[in-house]
């Protein structure tokens, strides 16, 4: 409760699956900014699937590879040390925070949302923003970026944006996170300040 933001970063599986779901929620419900990316977008989708579509047997193939209702699962093509071109929906907080709806972005990453449960998953306040050409089942573009309708800043991407940081270049979504964190600050220092 005292940090202005969550992010959750690559490195699943982590060594609380319960905990990166709490986190994950408490953000959610708080209104508390957050940010996933590669693991914490597969783990905001898990935590969405079983929180806001009530699927108690979501699974991440990762942890559960017996699963019977997995929602991440294994990339055909596995995305290690490889650039995509991701296509970002128009108007959307991605699209904003870059200034531009494409970017070719880096990875580091075996897992994915699974193709045929897409239409369900993205179907209410967790929208699908960005996509890749051509790696979905039936030629539909595969899910690599979501973010939340009901939230002021809730952003998650397979892809890390953070990797550009290693090369001396930008990190919009990383500023567009700071920016958020910031202005959350700023809305609650007052409550703060009567607290003390």
């Amino acid at each position: 409760a005292r940090f202005d933001g969550l992010w959750c970063v690559p490195g699943s599986p982590y060594r609380s699956l319960a905990g990166v779901l709490a986190a994950i929620g408490f953000a959610r419900r708080h209104q508390r900014p957050f940010l996933g990316s590669c693991g914490g977008f597969q783990h905001a989708v898990l935590e969405h699937a079983r929180t806001d579509l009530g699927w108690a047997d979501a699974e991440h193939a990762e942890t559960a590879p017996e699963a019977t209702r997995p929602v991440i699962a294994p990339l055909d093509c596995g995305l290690v040390e490889t650039e995509r071109t991701v296509r970002f929906a128009p108007g959307s907080r991605v699209a904003r925070a870059y200034g531009r709806e494409t970017s070719v972005e880096t990875y580091r990453c075996r897992y994915g949302v699974v193709p045929a449960l897409r239409e369900a998953l993205f179907g209410g306040p967790l929208r699908a923003v960005g996509f890749v050409a051509g790696d979905d089942d039936g030629g539909l573009p595969a899910v690599h970026a979501v973010e939340r309708s009901d939230h002021p800043f809730f952003i998650a991407t397979l892809f890390q944006s953070e990797r550009a940081a290693l090369q001396g270049q930008p990190v919009p979504l990383a500023e567009a996170f700071v920016r958020a964190c910031l202005a959350h600050r700023t809305r609650r220092q007052p409550t703060l300040e009567a607290v003390e």
